[in-house]
């Protein structure tokens, strides 16, 4: 009687080009008016699981609203209960958004110190999530993601810091490119990026005030956020996670934002989460090269943390990204590791050494970027941004892509988005095919810091990854856990440079051989 036949993926280089990414993710993103946020409905209309409803309310303009009123509501089903913290908007209008996580009607009830804005009262109905809505990413068995709705997410990611802070007709140009792309994760700021690589000033800022440097960090400008949270919006509708870099050294002390006081950055946090919490694809990243914002220590850091956790409804995924220093992620309030190097990915025995260290998912947000050769840090070839992606795989983690190929203005993607110009997007997106077909528990080391670079679900499949090491052939032994004589397998060759998929003739049978492997027989 034949034993279940199961499958084993092993890989071969190859270098020719085919650019299939536009075949296998062409979505077509709907058109949204300039400054509107999409998908945010009035309390008045239904709204569907894990969407994002509106409480609109007047209220007081005179002083300064953003510290001197407090609004909110208590939102109830059953015994189920959600405090919310509403914001100021501008012009004598306060807003409460909230994102319902269960179907059915919720009652609610506003709060507030001025009486214009306290003990309103309403529901709200909640249908089923409609397609493509699998609710926020969260963890899913310690080192992997998934929706709430228990959909696997399988972390594809990529960096445009400074795309928000464009025009609208390359904004589009950027949500176009993504709607075509590989790429399920956005990293962005939401503070203005100064740099080389920004192609446009920004024409807003978050704080009344003047540029560069005359800020009121007191009072915030709503136009600012609403078109943040328009391209949040934007980005939910194509399905991609807006991974929201809070604060990042990218100012070098020209607008200031870089070095506010605890209280500004406090007061900050407050106001950024009660806009955007309640769009399902936010995560939060803390700061970007947190150790390079020299005006803020650890202790600074670990209470922005506690801040963020206290006041965030619905605990999104939580992270901080390096820069010559590693922050603690072992810390209570890290939900997953993000880390910026150049050399984590080299090979799989050292990016699962990340994994056992914090016992978290690890994305390796920043594994360093297509693009030219003078660049520190910019300079990988397409190949090299491929081979970095696949053993951070098949170290049961995650990678991040990069793009510095700058067009005629000079401008990369990683900093004003715009178009994707680089070789590597489309064999990311075969890899996404790839990973994504696999073990729905995710991708797991076989025999982690041994010669056998294989992950997958011990017994029943494995993904194997040679990297440099161009094989012209490979002995049939796997390591001997959840192994039987008599276990039957057959075989694929992938080629990831060539994206194609090669079935190997015959099947495999294993026998034991020696202490730890089974080889065919």
């Amino acid at each position: 009687m034949e034993t279940r036949v199961e499958k084993m993926i092993v890989r071969r280089r190859a270098r020719v080009i085919a650019m299939l990414f536009c075949v296998l993710f062409g979505l077509a993103g709907p058109a949204v008016a300039s400054g509107e946020a999409p998908g945010i409905v009035p309390v008045a209309s239904a709204v569907e699981r894990w969407g994002t409803v509106e409480i609109t309310l007047a209220g007081p303009a005179r002083g300064n609203p953003y510290t001197e009123v407090e609004v909110g509501a208590r939102f109830r089903q059953g015994e189920r209960v959600r405090e919310v913290t509403g914001f100021y908007d501008g012009d004598g209008v306060y807003k409460i958004r909230f994102m319902p996580e269960r179907e059915g009607v919720w009652q609610y009830e506003t709060r507030s110190n001025h009486a214009a804005l306290r003990g309103k009262t309403g529901s709200v109905t909640v249908t089923p999530a409609g397609p493509g809505n699998h609710g926020p990413v969260g963890v899913d068995r310690q080192f992997h993601f998934a929706y709430a709705d228990g959909e696997p997410f399988r972390q594809i990611g990529s960096t445009s810091l400074a795309w928000t802070q464009q025009g609208d007709a390359l904004a589009q140009q950027t949500l176009d490119t993504l709607a075509a792309s590989p790429f399920n994760k956005l990293r962005m700021a939401v503070l203005p990026v100064h740099d080389e690589d920004s192609r446009n000033a920004p024409a807003l800022f978050p704080f009344a005030g003047r540029p560069p440097a005359t800020w009121d960090l007191t009072r915030f400008d709503p136009v600012y956020f609403r078109r943040l949270e328009q391209r949040i919006g934007q980005l939910r509708a194509l399905g991609i996670e807006a991974d929201l870099i809070l604060f990042h050294p990218r100012d070098q002390g020209h607008w200031g934002f870089d070095r506010m006081p605890t209280a500004a950055d406090q007061r900050y946090l407050r106001y950024v989460v009660a806009r955007l919490a309640a769009f399902r694809n936010v995560w939060w990243s803390m700061a970007s090269e947190f150790d390079r914002m020299d005006a803020k220590t650890t202790a600074d850091w670990d209470r922005h943390f506690q801040l963020l956790q206290a006041i965030d409804p619905y605990q999104h995924l939580r992270s901080i990204s390096n820069g010559a220093l590693l922050y603690n992620h072992n810390k209570p309030w890290i939900t997953h590791v993000s880390v910026r190097s150049a050399t984590a990915t080299a090979d799989p025995e050292r990016a699962v050494l990340y994994r056992d260290l914090y016992r978290k998912p690890v994305v390796f947000d920043e594994a360093g970027e297509e693009g030219e050769p003078a660049r520190r840090g910019g300079d990988l070839g397409a190949e090299e941004m491929v081979l970095r992606f696949w053993q951070g795989t098949i170290a049961g983690t995650y990678v991040g892509h990069g793009e510095r190929r700058g067009d005629a203005s000079g401008a990369p993607w990683s900093a004003a988005g715009g178009a994707l110009r680089g070789q590597s997007p489309a064999r990311l997106a075969f890899l996404r095919q790839i990973v994504e077909e696999g073990p729905a528990e995710g991708l797991e080391p076989i025999d982690k810091w041994q010669d056998y670079p294989f992950a997958g679900k011990r017994g029943q499949y494995y993904l194997g990854y040679f990297g440099r090491d161009a094989r012209a052939s490979w002995p049939f032994a796997l390591f001997r856990a959840e192994l039987a004589d008599g276990t039957r397998f057959k075989v694929e060759v992938i080629d990831t440079w060539n994206m194609t998929i090669t079935p190997v003739p015959g099947v495999f049978e294993l026998k034991k051989q020696g202490s730890y492997m089974f080889a065919d027989k």
